[in-house]
């Protein structure tokens, strides 16, 4: 499918401001809104939000470099984005902002976990210097986690800009 130059424009901007909101975010290690821009992307554009993700991955590898750190970045916000695809489109106004919210506190809590096996083979960790690794890393991922919680409380209000913006005509 062919994108219109205006989701061209559009999804360049969501994943600029994505790196700009890390960037902001940076004197609070574990703690910004990409989960929650994630799946509210998701929520709004469903497979079109992979455009704004990679848009912000290619930013954030062009302007801090590509390396060993990075390399997750290729798999690790497409799996919150494939969790929230797998969300039901249809539930109740009452239960979405909770099952975003839960979903993306989850992958906070689980980061450490989903970044480890590329940082083992890089490293060329063994099985339990991953399991180190990853237990050295649980207090980041207990904050990440926590300020997911919190932050998720965005994603519908964010949802509902997106769809007021998207029936703006230029």
């Amino acid at each position: 499918m062919k994108l219109k130059t205006r989701e061209i424009v559009v999804f360049a901007m969501l994943g600029a401001i994505m790196y700009i909101s890390k960037i902001v975010m940076d004197f609070a290690p574990n703690i910004h809104l990409l989960g929650t821009f994630i799946v509210a992307f998701t929520v709004k554009y469903r497979w079109k939000a992979l455009y704004p993700i990679y848009v912000f991955v290619l930013i954030t590898g062009l302007l801090n470099g590509f390396s060993s750190w990075w390399i997750p970045y290729l798999y690790i916000w497409t799996l919150l984005w494939g969790i929230t695809m797998l969300l039901p489109k249809k539930m109740s106004q009452k239960i979405k902002p909770i099952v975003y919210m839960v979903v993306c506190a989850s992958h906070g809590f689980l980061y450490g976990i989903l970044y480890a096996p590329s940082q083992a083979i890089i490293y060329g960790l063994s099985f339990d210097g991953m399991i180190a690794w990853i237990v050295a890393g649980l207090p980041f991922d207990m904050i990440h986690g926590i300020s997911n919680l919190f932050c998720g409380i965005l994603i519908m209000p964010l949802v509902n800009l997106l769809n007021r913006i998207e029936r703006i005509e230029i």
